[in-house]
């Protein structure tokens, strides 16, 4: 893989997380920093214009410098992630609704004009496919941006680390070279459809049999995919700051094997 390109806009939020649910996702060679048995995690949403893999969304759940699912609603960004920069990425829908009809009109000077695809699109419900299954993810709501200031134009270089999945199992190490405008803003609210437990009605002689559907329901429930849960409790956990990246464009390096797979 070369240096790719990533335009996009983009929203990030530090959530405060149980750090029992990020040390099992962070790879074993790093140290977790944490206080009262919080530490930081995130949500990241984003939409790109260009990039490798053509116009896609994304929305990822976040541990710092690792992402512990990556959700796109794209088949070629999803393979492009898992194959080139060893991301944990899934094949996702993105719903959105346009809650500005719902809502009185504002002035033009009221409606900022730098986020104008996540302006629009007011709720996002995302849902991860899985074959024929799609799973409730969670809902995005954001705010409406009553701001003029565009923000501070910035460059930073950020370290990131991927890897350690079926699709690429060694540790690796890539850079990305970040240049956008960003500026705090209120934090979007997320939540989760709950989906009601199913209830089984039997006769009142029949004890036995309900114990043993009830055995049978509990043992699929726990095998359900425990990984995807935990990164929803990231997602949904308590939001501390918000910023938004507007103009960005994003250079991603090709990434270093840092821990090869056939040295454990």
């Amino acid at each position: 893989m070369r240096q790719s390109l990533f335009t996009n806009e983009a929203l990030y939020q530090l959530h405060l997380v149980k750090a029992e649910i990020v040390r099992a996702f962070i790879p074993k060679e790093f140290k977790l920093v944490e206080a009262f048995g919080y530490t930081l995690g995130g949500l990241f949403l984003a939409h790109y214009d260009e990039s490798p893999a053509g116009v896609f969304d994304e929305v990822s759940s976040l541990h710092f410098l690792w992402a512990s699912r990556v959700l796109v609603n794209s088949h070629e960004a999803c393979r492009h992630g898992r194959k080139e920069i060893g991301l944990p990425s899934h094949v996702a829908i993105f719903s959105k609704k346009n809650r500005k009809a719902l809502e009185q009109p504002l002035n033009k000077s009221q409606i900022s004009s730098i986020h104008p695809k996540l302006e629009d699109d007011k709720e996002i419900q995302v849902l991860e496919m899985e074959d024929t299954s799609q799973i409730s993810i969670c809902n995005i709501s954001l705010p409406i941006a009553g701001y003029s200031w565009m923000g501070p134009k910035i460059k930073i270089s950020l370290p990131s680390f991927s890897g350690q999945t079926v699709y690429n199992p060694n540790l690796l190490k890539y850079s990305c070279q970040v240049e956008c405008r960003v500026r705090a803003v209120e934090a979007a609210k997320i939540s989760r459809l709950m989906i009601a437990k199913a209830t089984i009605t039997e006769p009142e002689n029949s004890f036995d049999n309900f114990k043993a559907k009830e055995k049978k329901l509990g043992d699929r429930l726990a095998t359900e995919d425990v990984g995807r849960d935990q990164s929803i409790e990231v997602l949904l956990s308590k939001p501390v700051m918000a910023l938004e990246f507007n103009f960005l464009k994003m250079q991603v390096e090709a990434p270093i094997i840092i821990h090869s797979e056939s040295q454990t």
